[in-house]
């Protein structure tokens, strides 16, 4: 898998800017393969559809990958006659491959693709890009599974699609319902991070692009399709899921292993004063319960096996701590992925420490009952030594827990780097009229403070729990009122 060095951590999602003069807002790829019959209708069509009915900027790139016939020319005159169209030219073959290359180089806030057969009805391709526009979503898919979908394909095609998206589900645990539909979007700065770790250049490209998303916890739109499947498709099926099959296995061995640094893709809250990340309260406790307990209980099930097994040949104190040692490593390791979330390598060594020191506890507790049965009775029945192990290792899960949640998995340690999500104050300031009592003109963008209808107020980045002197301070930030009239004496609220 690539691991290609990205900018960073996504910002919060905003609302385009509306004067973005001279800049596509939209750029629609077409991508295409010895497609010179089809290419100059499709791109006609399209943008015909762009300039009576979408209201901001577009583009239409024509994404040649390595076309043998006169697609090429094709591309060439149409980007000569139509000034919104331009012509891109690869060497190699791969839709993924031209997708990338063109997205990566385009200056639009939104990319867009869509297949040369135009299969999607393009009323769906305004509420496609709509949510990426406002902010509200980072990725939106075409949907031919969606209920208010109307498809018009043979049974063997439909059979192919469900099918695929069932193993997606099965193995990937993916819930966007249709990756393959060739009717997609995404936010520009979404992609500037992910593509880099997207490694298939083919038709996989798709659905490894939304696995990958989705599991760093991007959120992707749907949008119903209207789809009348093109019966000249030059797709080679076999092939092609044989390939989706391969990636499948790769893509779910990456995320496995924890090999994909998907917290680059991670957000921080909205824009909104009142969104922000309270650092001292506890985060998904019923979650990690559950995820707990269903590793506890495997946990104990793979403890008492092995110490069955080491009794047969070891005393009870050696039996219990071997068994006690081997599942307290599988434990940990369980418990950091699945539980408390925890991806990637860094730091996995120092979990494991810290949790052969609760090991340690566990095994105190439990040898400690092993000695006090053996102090009550010479010779205890194995069904007895059992059950006082069970109960003992009952109070010592439950310790774990504890102890994984505030000191081994805890979000904030001492001697560890604070979270660095950049927020605004919202603090007013006071409001300084010249003599005339009129007030002050706004400062331009980029100064300390901001005007508005009540006054200039101080707009400076600070890190949560950072005082403005860089000391740092209780990390739970004390919010301010977003507005003045939110805690205004005369509002009836």
């Amino acid at each position: 898998m690539r691991t290609d060095s990205s900018p960073g951590t996504l910002p919060a999602r905003e609302h385009l800017p509306a004067d973005a003069a001279g800049t596509p807002v939209l750029d629609v790829v077409i991508p295409v393969y010895n497609e010179e019959k089809d290419l100059q209708p499709c791109v006609l069509r399209l943008h015909d559809h762009l300039a009576r009915t979408f209201p901001y900027p577009f583009r239409i790139t024509i994404a040649d990958n390595a076309s043998t016939d006169t697609t090429p020319d094709v591309a060439r005159l149409l980007e000569s006659r139509i000034p919104e169209v331009r012509s891109f030219r690869l060497e190699q073959k791969g839709r993924g491959r031209a997708l990338r290359t063109v997205w990566s180089a385009s200056d639009a806030p939104i990319l867009a693709y869509m297949d040369v057969d135009l299969s999607t009805d393009l009323n769906a391709l305004l509420p496609l890009v709509a949510p990426l526009i406002s902010g509200h979503s980072d990725l939106a898919i075409g949907s031919r599974l969606s209920r208010s979908s109307r498809v018009v394909r043979g049974a063997k095609r439909e059979f192919i699609s469900r099918s695929y998206n069932l193993i997606l589900r099965g193995s990937l645990q993916a819930r966007f319902s249709d990756a393959q539909c060739g009717f997609k979007a995404i936010r520009r700065d979404v992609a500037q991070i992910l593509l880099p770790l997207v490694e298939d250049t083919g038709w996989f490209f798709d659905t490894e692009m939304l696995v990958l998303a989705e599991r760093a916890g991007l959120r992707i739109h749907e949008v119903p399709v209207d789809w009348v499947d093109d019966p000249n498709s030059t797709v080679h099926i076999v092939k092609t899921a044989t390939d989706d099959l391969k990636g499948v296995w790769r893509v779910g061995r990456a995320l496995a292993t924890g090999s994909l640094p998907l917290d680059r893709l991670t957000r921080p809250f909205g824009d909104d004063p009142r969104d922000r990340e309270i650092m001292d309260v506890p985060k998904g406790l019923a979650r990690q319960l559950v995820g707990f307990c269903v590793v506890g209980g495997l946990s104990t099930l793979f403890y008492l096996l092995l110490y069955s097994g080491f009794r047969q040949f070891a005393g009870s104190q050696l039996a219990n701590a071997l068994a006690l040692l081997v599942s307290a490593i599988a434990n940990t390791a369980a418990n950091r992925r699945l539980t408390f979330g925890v991806r990637g390598r860094a730091g996995a060594a120092r979990h494991q420490a810290q949790g052969l020191v609760v090991f340690g506890i566990g095994l105190a507790l439990t040898s400690g009952s092993l000695v006090a049965l053996n102090a009550a009775t010479s010779d205890p029945a194995h069904s007895t030594e059992l059950a006082v192990l069970i109960a003992a290792n009952l109070a010592a899960t439950v310790l774990r827990f504890l102890l994984f949640r505030v000191w081994v998995f805890s979000d904030r340690r001492e001697g560890e780097s604070r979270p660095t999500h950049v927020v605004a104050s919202s603090v007013p300031v006071p409001t300084a009229y010249p003599a005339g009592g009129a007030p002050q003109p706004p400062m331009a963008p980029g100064h300390g403070t901001a005007q508005g209808a009540y006054g200039p107020h101080d707009t400076t980045q600070f890190r949560v729990g950072e005082a403005a002197d860089g000391t740092w301070r209780d990390a739970t930030m004390q919010l301010q009122p977003v507005r003045p009239h939110d805690t205004d004496p005369r509002d009836a609220r």
